[in-house]
């Protein structure tokens, strides 16, 4: 039984779902020099839930490594990676300004999934959930793609966006979790914790 969680994510947003749940966490960050990009490169072919998957898990690994080599204290550690996707394609963060545009373009008039799939390991016991969620994106004009990309909101983000920002205007349906499409799904993080032991 614990009474806390190390949170492996540097998303202010996943800090705040967390303190929503009144879970304790501390932050289990990367070392300066840990390549955490590296782990979110897409295989040829590859499905998105699989992806989302494979990815939380490899994320999920690397903390687990940062735990023991600092030789902090035993608790669960907890991790999260949310994925856009249109069809099989993968929307991850953008590149640059031109590329969250063609995101938000090609997104446009469309509904899409989120994909938020969660791990917490304590010791050799790893649990995983998958949230997914469905969102319908009004058409947008190209003056307001150029604005909401111009106002820098886009990046860092999967599919070029953020719900609790200003694209949440053009969001006309939501099928699934607000949380998740966040980056924390409340629901399959509070089943998770409640397997190791915390009162939620």
């Amino acid at each position: 039984m614990s009474d806390f969680v190390y949170l492996a994510s540097q998303s202010p947003r996943r800090r705040q779902l967390l303190e929503q749940l009144g879970v304790r966490h501390e932050l289990l960050l990367p070392d300066p020099g840990e390549d955490t990009e590296a782990l979110e490169a897409v295989l040829p072919g590859e499905a998105p839930v699989r992806y989302v998957r494979r990815v939380t898990g490899l994320k999920l690994d690397a903390a687990l490594e940062r735990l023991r080599r600092r030789g902090l204290p035993p608790a669960p550690v907890l991790c999260s990676d949310t994925t856009v996707a249109l069809g099989r394609t993968i929307y991850g963060k953008p590149a640059d300004d031109a590329d969250a545009a063609r995101m938000l373009r090609e997104l446009a008039g469309r509904t899409h999934r989120v994909l938020t799939a969660v791990a917490v390991q304590r010791g050799r016991t790893r649990r995983e959930a998958l949230s997914e969620s469905h969102v319908t994106f009004d058409r947008l004009l190209p003056a307001q793609v150029r604005a909401y990309v111009a106002g820098g909101e886009p990046h860092g983000k999967a599919g070029a966006y953020a719900i609790q920002g200003r694209a949440a205007a053009w969001i006309s349906r939501i099928a699934g979790s607000h949380s998740g499409i966040m980056g924390l799904p409340m629901h399959e993080t509070a089943q998770l914790l409640r397997a190791f032991g915390f009162r939620l």
